[in-house]
């Protein structure tokens, strides 16, 4: 049978990427990915309030019949309006939105949220925590990829996010995790493997490696190679608070998580939701917690909402 084709629509971020390309793998689709961007002033409106009109984006969307998708899977608020374009033009795409679209659910077939997120309706599929392109047979895979680097039996591996709306990562709240990673971990024969995101600033790798470079590995760039391979050599994890879609995919692993909390500068309700959910199943502790193994059931909630979709899309 021949593949669908699916169109990938995100802001870019490594999270958005990480959930649509997720979702198109679970529908064992061929896919091809598109940055969407906004003209002002509509890249500062909410979509709800945008025109559905080419006039909006940055880049028009020109698609003939061949070019066509069979999917259209978005992510992000940016994306909506051109997923909502595509299926006026083709009727027949069968469109995927995964977060809230804040604007109205019967725009898109399936639309893909996390739990903490509260989203209620007919084509509501929630999941627990953020979907994610992450595997376990490829975190097992990527286990040799920094093998070499680090000589130790005793691993954490310090997953590193970034600012956000939320999060400052300032750093006075770095050297706060630097420092009860060394205690609780370095202190008692751990080695250290740093991992960035897209969204780590320079400058926080910089102290990760004035602070930490002693105590381990510190990888200066993203590389999903060494990410996944972060993973499979890890005894414990520590991811930072400031992404769900981090801690989901860290969750794969099904090693011990620590979260690793910093203040706030606005209402985090949602991530607290998301805390509190990851918390009672199991899954992660807060850093500063009794240092002890535990085990949890391995969710792939990508795969189980990607079933339930292809049932929907043969239906």
């Amino acid at each position: 049978m021949k593949k669908l084709k699916a169109l990938l629509l995100t802001e870019g971020m490594h999270g958005m990427i990480s959930q649509v390309e997720g979702m198109a793998k679970a529908l064992k689709t061929e896919y091809s990915h598109k940055i969407v961007r906004l003209n002002f002033p509509w890249n500062l409106i909410p979509p709800k309030l945008s025109p559905i009109s080419q006039i909006v984006l940055k880049d028009k969307i020109y698609l003939t019949e061949d070019e066509s998708p069979d999917l259209v899977i978005s992510c992000g608020r940016k994306s909506v309006i051109t997923s909502i374009i595509l299926k006026k033009k083709n009727p027949k795409i069968f469109t995927i939105h995964i977060q809230n679209p804040k604007v109205r659910f019967k725009n898109f077939d399936a639309i893909v949220a996390p739990e903490h997120d509260c989203l209620k309706g007919e084509n509501v599929y929630s999941s627990k925590g953020a979907i994610h392109y992450i595997t376990e047979s490829e975190i097992n895979n990527s286990r040799e990829y920094l093998h070499n680097k680090i000589k130790s039996e005793k691993i954490v591996s310090l997953i590193l996010g970034g600012p956000n709306k939320y999060y400052d990562f300032h750093k006075d709240e770095l050297i706060k995790i630097f420092n009860k990673i060394k205690s609780d971990f370095i202190s008692k024969g751990f080695k250290v493997i740093v991992i960035p995101s897209m969204r780590t600033p320079k400058a926080s790798i910089e102290l990760a490696t004035k602070e930490m470079g002693h105590c381990g590995h510190i990888v200066q760039s993203v590389d999903r190679s060494a990410y996944l391979s972060a993973y499979a050599l890890a005894t414990y994890v520590v991811v930072t608070c400031d992404s769900t879609s981090m801690i989901s995919e860290a969750a794969t692993s099904g090693k011990p998580i620590f979260v690793a909390h910093m203040k706030t500068k606005r209402n985090n309700y949602r991530f607290k939701r998301f805390f509190k959910l990851f918390q009672e199943m199991g899954i992660t502790r807060d850093l500063g917690q009794k240092i002890e193994n535990w085990e949890y059931n391995k969710y792939n909630e990508t795969e189980r909402i990607g079933n339930i979709i292809k049932d929907k899309i043969k239906n």
